[in-house]
């Protein structure tokens, strides 16, 4: 499904429930030795459909542990990210010269828990999502806006190894297309000698989930 929304110099597996007997490395393992059995499945699930873009890549399987603020730690010449929720797991991936960063998230389709969309949001947003769920009242704008500005940060962290705050980053829907651009306002990454100011994302909505995804050249 995923697949839909990304390039094809991207590689994604994913996985709609946990398949039994998927082992860990002994990295992986102390990484979750205290995890609940809810954390442990899907730390476990998203690994294995990693393994498969790897393998997929022609690239021997290898650890991915979570590193700083609990971004993967890819093989050498590798690049990616994961995401999971209920009833979904997946994994992107790319060679290092291919692309510079990409970052995916899913996403129950349902609103967000009350009081959520006010401490993720900026005012203008809210006021275009009410426009939008004007006209699309099917979709639930508030959790695309989440899912989004959760690719943008998976995008980010890999480029600079900084924080961005919710309030950093500002999402503009195109619902037509079904894509959204990201502007950020803080001083962005700096891509091949270039600063990048904007990340562009496409995203879909299917069997009750939506998924979000931004690929940067």
């Amino acid at each position: 499904m995923i697949e839909r929304i990304l390039p094809s110099t991207v590689v994604a597996v994913e996985a709609f429930d946990d398949p039994p007997g998927v082992v860990l490395f002994p990295e992986e393992e102390a990484a979750v030795a205290r995890a609940v059995d809810k954390r442990r499945r899907e730390f476990t699930t998203v690994r294995h459909c990693a393994r498969g873009a790897l393998a997929t890549l022609g690239l021997p399987a290898a650890p991915i542990v979570p590193g700083e603020r609990g971004a993967p730690g890819w093989p050498a010449g590798v690049l990616g990210s994961m995401t999971h929720c209920a009833g979904y797991r997946a994994a992107a991936l790319a060679r290092t010269g291919d692309i510079a960063s990409v970052g995916i998230d899913a996403e129950p389709h349902e609103a967000l828990p009350s009081g959520v969309l006010d401490a993720v949001s900026l005012e203008e947003e809210r006021k275009r999502l009410a426009e939008l769920g004007a006209g699309r009242p099917e979709v639930w704008w508030d959790r695309l806006l989440f899912s989004a500005k959760e690719s943008v940060y998976k995008t980010w962290f890999p480029l600079t190894g900084r924080w961005l705050g919710f309030e950093e980053a500002e999402i503009v829907f195109d619902a037509d297309a079904e894509t959204f651009t990201a502007r950020l306002l803080v001083p962005g990454p700096v891509v091949a000698g270039a600063p990048v100011s904007t990340f562009t994302g496409r995203y879909l909505i299917s069997d009750g989930l939506l998924i979000t995804a931004i690929v940067l050249p």
